[in-house]
């Protein structure tokens, strides 16, 4: 139970890395803000039975990270409710393959606005809430294509080292307030996103891993647990690479 009465918000959290963080979470003892793009009949279906099994809160937030304006009626929904928020994980995000010069600046903004504006955009929102308690952990879910430069990476890949980077200033900032801020870099990883790559551009990023094997969502959303909890009260501003040995 090491989030045992914390209170978390989980973008993204319908399926793969996201769904699991929320399950982890809940499972471990926090409430959790479940934030997903529309209402789902199997989602709904899935957090009623998880808050049965857990005992936990698990409260549904909708809304269209695309959509600023949405973002930040999310933020207010969420802090309508004065709970306390100890941890916010930055998971939602959208996968983009193509060469450079066949990424159309539409198409690398589009990807920006997913992958970095609406994380920045939330963070800010809850982040400030997070300040007046003097306390919490912010985790954004980058990736290992923010760091190594692969080709068909442009758009996805800068959004991704972005974000990263926006880790470490947030870290500085936010850190006299008692907030940590820390990313997880994962290479790849079963999830829908993994059915989607192409076959011969994944198989190589899994054979330059020392354990020659794609990671697991539970393996990702561990590594979250770690970072929302006091087992890691003193890191701040790093990225914690979950990669199987991506050398």
């Amino acid at each position: 139970m090491l989030l045992s009465d914390k209170t978390a918000v989980v973008t993204g959290c319908n399926r793969g890395i996201g769904k699991e963080v929320l399950t982890v979470f809940a499972e471990q003892g926090a409430d959790v803000f479940a934030c997903v793009r529309q209402e789902n009949a199997d989602f709904s279906t899935f957090i009623a039975e998880l808050a049965s099994r857990t005992g936990r809160t698990i409260t549904p937030v909708y809304f269209d990270l695309g959509e600023p304006e949405q973002v930040k009626a999310g933020v207010r929904t969420i802090l309508a409710t004065k709970k306390k928020i100890d941890v916010v994980v930055n998971n939602a995000g959208i996968a983009s393959g193509s060469l450079f010069q066949m990424t159309s600046l539409p198409d690398m903004k589009s990807v920006f606005d997913i992958n970095f504006f609406a994380p920045l955009l939330l963070t800010q929102g809850l982040s400030r809430w997070m300040a007046r308690a003097k306390a919490g952990s912010i985790i954004n879910i980058a990736s290992t294509a923010g760091l190594i430069g692969d080709a068909g990476t442009t758009a996805y890949g800068s959004s991704k080292a972005a974000l990263m980077f926006a880790t470490r200033t947030m870290a500085t900032e936010l850190g006299e307030h008692n907030i940590r801020v820390n990313a997880i870099a994962p290479n790849v990883t079963r999830t829908d996103m993994y059915d989607q790559m192409d076959e011969k551009a994944r198989d190589a990023l899994i054979a330059a891993t020392a354990l020659k094997r794609p990671g697991e969502v539970r393996e990702i959303a561990n590594a979250a647990l770690f970072l929302a909890s006091d087992l890691s009260s003193y890191i701040t501003g790093q990225v914690l690479r979950v990669d199987g040995g991506q050398i």
